[in-house]
């Protein structure tokens, strides 16, 4: 069994210079999603959300991660828009605390939001106001997220081997092949 912070950059490596990339934010990312991954561990069920531009990589997601060639438990990954489709429509702080006492009641097991996308709009502060959430944001350092940079002409590519990274770690802490390393 690995400590996943070396089990994480062994996995860029195998990837090669394609994901050299990541090697320099080694140390922001594995906090993070080690922090997520424990979540899952203890049965909360992710809900995604994404700014507009974003919307096809929730789809890639949910298409990903319970892929039924796969050799894993079904995993509880939603998006939030299927959930609630008057989404876009939720504005005022009345109207985001009923969102949130719904999903409090949909899963008493506890929730995390998996936010990507850029800081402008009301999914953004829904994901802000939940402690736990995990959270990959362009053009802004917020503590607590992942940073990406939305001018970047490599950003789907990067998005898309940043979810291969996840969900390879999802696999080795399901099947204890990691251990994190304040446990």
């Amino acid at each position: 069994m690995q400590q996943f912070l070396k089990w994480t950059l062994n996995e860029m490596r195998k990837e090669g210079s394609m994901m050299s990339w990541m090697e320099e934010k080694r140390f922001e990312w594995v906090p993070l999603a080690a922090s997520m991954l424990k979540n899952l561990l203890n049965g909360h069920t992710f809900i995604i959300v994404t700014d507009d531009e974003r919307k096809w990589f929730c789809k890639y997601i949910l298409s990903t991660i319970n892929n039924p060639k796969g050799a894993r438990p079904l995993l509880p990954f939603y998006s939030l828009e299927m959930l609630y489709p008057n989404l876009s429509q939720v504005r005022q702080k009345e109207e985001i605390s009923l969102l949130e006492d719904l999903l409090s009641h949909s899963f008493p097991g506890g929730y995390t939001f998996f936010y990507i996308g850029k800081n402008e709009n009301n999914k953004m502060e829904l994901a802000k106001r939940k402690d736990n959430s995990f959270m990959w944001v362009f053009d802004e350092q917020l503590q607590d997220s992942f940073y990406l940079s939305s001018s970047d002409d490599m950003l789907d590519v990067k998005l898309i081997q940043l979810f291969k990274l996840l969900n390879k770690s999802i696999d080795a802490v399901l099947f204890a092949e990691v251990v994190f390393e304040n446990d």
